[in-house]
């Protein structure tokens, strides 16, 4: 069994930290758990902060936009922050489109990104 990856709320965002290797089970746990606390929450907004990734393959690339899109669709847009120059490097290089997302350095730019700078307390406009 593979362990979950948790979500975090911060306002009206969601904040998903990716620590570990993803594999194909805690990718599907993760589009799920996601999917379903946007919609209890109503949240307006994801971070998904990858900086503990060093490296990206092409299913991890995928991973990444699929969760996008699907966050999208549940009306929350989606900021990826903490990107190292190898992995944007990588996914350039494999041909991969992030459509939809939106990129940060850090997670305080992302929260900025998505109109709530410093993060909690802030609400919507």
């Amino acid at each position: 069994m593979s362990e979950r990856i948790p979500v975090l709320r911060i306002g009206d965002v969601l904040l998903v930290s990716i620590q570990t290797d993803l594999e194909d089970q805690s990718v599907l746990d993760l589009q799920e758990d996601l999917a379903e606390r946007i919609v209890e929450t109503g949240a307006q907004g994801v971070v998904i902060d990858i900086t503990a990734l060093e490296i990206v393959d092409s299913f991890v690339g995928r991973m990444l936009a699929t969760t996008a899109a699907i966050s999208r669709i549940l009306d929350a847009e989606t900021v990826l922050v903490g990107m190292r120059p190898a992995v944007a490097i990588t996914l350039v290089e494999l041909g991969l489109s992030l459509g939809g997302v939106r990129t940060a350095l850090s997670l305080e730019r992302g929260l900025a990104m998505l109109g709530r700078a410093g993060g909690v307390g802030a609400g919507r406009a």
